[in-house]
């Protein structure tokens, strides 16, 4: 039996600037990082007089005697291409919610190859790792997304992540001084808005109109740059909450989907009692609202917003990683 365990990840500046609309035609970039709330995967392989071939335990419980039959489509097509014939359950469960904005599906995707690769005794590298879990997502199964969420949750920690026309990743890690990541952490708040929402949706909107807002992703791949510089250099985090704000406006005028009238509500309420800047992450619609607040302003910024769900992440530096490796053949 193997478990791995994959981190969520925040999206603080950059993000739509990692679609294929964009980054074809000139590269894209991304500042992230991965968070301490995860995603579990286990995969167990069984003895050959199981009933079934394979079984799935994800929000409903499949049991399959042919690959092309299972209904959940990452797990589909990762079972092809790893080429696994021999039966396998797999059962996944995770901190956080899916369709909240912290990249839940790629987590899993991710997480599941390492599992798989683990059961059948091979080592890859993170960047193999997320480069095959973008494939399932992006090409094989068609779906309107970017490639940055597999980059975090494979690798953790802060990095810049750079998307070339050829398809190729840069990963670049940030360097920062302990107590500017502490500062940071401590400095962050997260809201669940309770609305869940399909992030394809919002990129196949956003897709359309990369043409038009090519522009406005330029400027926003452009704040990557000093927010690395405000991370590394540690001297001032409150420019890390200005950008982020900045980084929102730009956002919400891809596309009128992104945000909504509570939404708008909410972030400024929390401006209005002393949060300096925030987004909501992930493609929009709903999910985690994020702000950088200092801790003196935390308390009227937290009662400001009685009805949500407040979180205070803290960040993970090691990725995907297998937390158990049992590798009994039967």
């Amino acid at each position: 039996m193997i478990i791995s365990r994959t981190p969520y990840r925040l999206s603080f500046v950059g993000g739509g600037t990692d679609l294929r609309s964009f980054y074809c035609e000139e590269t894209g970039q991304v500042l992230s990082t991965a968070i301490d709330k995860y995603l579990f995967v286990v995969v167990k392989r069984q003895i050959g007089i199981v009933e079934f071939k394979y079984r799935v335990n994800w929000s409903k419980v499949e049991f399959k005697n042919d690959i092309n039959d299972i209904e959940h489509p990452i797990v589909r097509e990762a079972l092809n291409i790893m080429d696994i014939d021999f039966p396998i359950e797999i059962t996944t469960f995770a901190d956080i919610p899916a369709n909240t904005g912290l990249g839940s599906s790629s987590a899993f995707a991710v997480g599941l190859l390492h599992a798989l690769y683990a059961l059948k005794g091979e080592m890859v590298t993170k960047y193999t790792l997320a480069s095959e879990a973008a494939r399932i997502e992006v090409d094989v199964l068609k779906r309107i997304m970017g490639k940055q969420d597999h980059f975090a949750s494979a690798y953790g920690n802060f990095n810049v992540f750079t998307f070339n026309p050829d398809e190729t990743t840069t990963v670049e890690p940030i360097f920062y001084r302990a107590e500017v990541k502490e500062k940071l952490q401590k400095n962050l708040l997260m809201f669940y808005t309770a609305k869940k929402r399909d992030a394809s949706d919002i990129l196949t909107s956003q897709n359309r109109e990369t043409a038009n807002k090519r522009e406005v992703l330029r400027k926003m791949r452009d704040l990557v740059a000093p927010m690395r510089e405000v991370i590394s250099r540690g001297n001032n985090l409150d420019e890390f909450g200005e950008i982020l704000h900045e980084g929102w406006k730009l956002k919400k005028s891809l596309t009128k989907d992104i945000s909504s009238s509570a939404i708008d509500a909410y972030y400024e309420e929390a401006r209005a009692a002393g949060a300096i800047g925030g987004k909501l992450l992930g493609a929009g619609g709903g999910g985690f609202l994020l702000f950088y607040v200092n801790p003196e302003k935390q308390d009227a910024v937290i009662k400001a917003l009685p009805d949500l769900y407040l979180m205070q992440p803290g960040f993970d530096s090691g990725g995907s990683r297998i937390t158990y490796y049992d590798q009994t053949k039967f």
